[in-house]
């Protein structure tokens, strides 16, 4: 069998995408009987069978804490009085209390999210090109020169200097590890392991509000560099595990090298005949979608049926921004001082905000697979632009203190509830709906897309919320209601159910054209393939 299955053809020029075509009817058969045996067992099983695809899983998360990180930084250092001392003035002139200029505070929260949309677009590119791994290593090679130029700034320009490189890092990596979780997560862990992507963006900024709050006060550089320092720390983690790192055997296979796919599948665990067939399994499926797909241009994420595809993956990314989560995740410490919070006191409410999202990362992992990618998203948006709603009528009545703590208690609610929902089902979606010859591509543009709606909202969130501009305090959580309510439109009519989905027979679904709200019900040609397939794999063993 291992002849018929890894015959190299690798093509010769870098960039070129070479699939065997020439599959006989056991590759086919074994690829079926893969596919049938992923939908089959419990998750504790697929687990056991699968622990090194699992672990280099968590190693993806790993990386994306750095993202969250310095993603959450750009917010939080805004709320550390001797950051805005040594980079803002003195507001009112004589009180002792210092703010940074609007103009900046915009510069340095959409300076990041501005090259991030530069960088994941062409991440999809490169990714594809030089493969996963290398990709990768240039990201965290960015990451510690940004690192190193935020950590010696003493001027605006250069502080928005080290941000703007760091964005480059930012959205490299945050492509990069959507799309490799995508492709080696076992389909039972798919679910679960794209919820943990959420966990990692919760983690990254309760490690920087932890930090914050026992260096925040002190009244010197180190009150804001210590988070910069911190940075370095999780670049390192990240750069010593990268020479062990397996290569996508997605990717291997999409440039015709065979063997060295299944050397990947072995690291991942595939060993033996698991192997071969894995293999089998991921040359038949990119074969299959070689049909609907012409090449491996961006221009593709836009022809046929990808055009579909392509809108389902990155509209939930969308939603995300449009929801709000740039004002809670980077402006909530300072909203708590503006209310009455003492420094101190704001540090310490603002470390229950992360703590929340990571509770809700693990809740949306426990019942994602049971009430579905489409019921989660859809009635999740539903209650949290209640929140929404609720929050901005709390905000009309400042004078009240009872009031603005009802607005600090339904922001920590909304963190929560956030990532029981979209805040988690957006990166399983964005991973699993797009077709496996595009998904870097697919990934790099919902991630741009997304990215490009917080720039925005970086830019124009001061303006809006400042007690020097427009004052508008927690009634800005009227905006983002408002979009909450044009997205749930949405995703009545087109957002489909996929889980349990493997992506053959998301492949075939999107070709076939089924309508969104008829994917939970619908019978694959593929599902009665695998069946077939397995049966005949058991008679042979017998």
């Amino acid at each position: 069998m291992s002849a018929t299955l890894h015959d190299e053809k690798a093509s010769t020029k870098p960039g070129v995408e070479h699939i065997d075509t020439d599959l006989n009817d056991s590759q086919h058969l074994a690829a079926h009987a893969t596919d049938f045996e992923d939908h089959d067992g419990t998750i504790w099983e697929t687990l056991k069978r699968n622990p090194w695809a699992f672990l280099w899983c968590l190693y993806a998360c790993w990386t994306i804490v750095l993202v969250a990180f310095e993603t959450q930084a750009a917010g939080a250092v805004v709320g550390i009085p001797q950051f805005r001392k040594d980079f803002g003035f003195e507001f009112p002139k004589g009180s002792g209390k210092y703010v940074l200029p609007a103009a900046w505070q915009s510069a340095f929260s959409g300076a990041p999210s501005a090259s991030k949309v530069v960088a994941c677009l062409v991440t999809g590119q490169i990714a594809d090109w030089i493969g996963r791994r290398y990709t990768l290593l240039i990201a965290l090679v960015i990451a510690f020169i940004a690192i190193a130029v935020e950590f010696v700034a003493t001027t605006n320009a250069v502080f928005f200097a080290g941000k703007l490189i760091n964005g480059l890092s930012i959205g490299i990596i945050a492509t990069m590890m959507v799309g490799y979780v995508g492709e080696i997560a076992p389909l039972k862990l798919r679910g679960i392991l794209t919820c943990f992507l959420g966990v990692s963006y919760g983690v990254g900024p309760l490690t920087a509000f932890i930090i914050i709050k026992y260096t925040g006060a002190v009244q010197t550089r180190w009150a804001y560099r210590t988070i910069f320092c911190s940075q370095w720390g999780f670049a390192a983690v990240a750069a010593i595990i990268w020479p062990f790192m397996p290569e996508s055997p997605w990717w291997l296979v999409s440039k015709g090298r065979n063997d060295a796919a299944l050397k990947s599948l072995h690291k991942l665990g595939y060993t033996g005949e698991r192997g071969e067939k894995r293999l089998a399994l991921v040359q038949v499926t990119l074969e299959e979608v070689k049909k609907e797909t012409a090449g491996v241009t961006y221009a593709e994420c836009f022809r046929k049926s990808n055009l579909r595809r392509t809108i389902i993956s990155i509209m939930p990314m969308c939603i995300q921004s449009l929801s709000g989560i740039a004002f809670v995740a980077g402006y909530f410490t300072y909203y708590l001082q503006l209310a009455g919070y003492t420094t101190d006191m704001s540090f310490k409410v603002q470390i229950a905000q992360p703590t929340l999202s990571i509770v809700g990362n693990f809740m949306a992992a426990a019942i994602l697979d049971k009430v579905g990618r489409r019921g989660l998203t859809f009635y999740g948006l539903i209650i949290l632009t209640m929140f929404l709603l609720i929050t901005g009528g709390l905000g009309t009545n400042t004078a009240n203190p009872a009031m603005v703590k009802g607005t600090v208690a339904f922001i920590l609610i909304y963190s929560w509830w956030y990532n029981v929902t979209i805040g988690s089902t957006a990166f399983a979606l964005l991973a699993e709906v797009s077709t496996s010859r595009l998904r870097y591509k697919t990934v790099a543009i919902g991630l741009a897309v997304s990215s490009s709606i917080n720039v925005m909202w970086q830019f124009t969130i001061p303006y809006m919320f400042n007690p020097d501009q427009a004052n508008l305090g927690a009634k800005i959580a009227f905006i983002f209601g408002g979009t909450c309510l044009i997205c749930i439109v949405y995703l009545f009519f087109y957002q489909p159910e996929t889980t349990g989905r493997s992506y053959q027979e998301l492949d075939e679904m999107f070709a076939k054209g089924v309508p969104a709200r008829q994917f939970k019900k619908y019978k694959s040609t593929t599902q009665e393939r695998n069946d077939a397939a397995a049966g005949a794999m058991a008679s042979k063993e017998v």
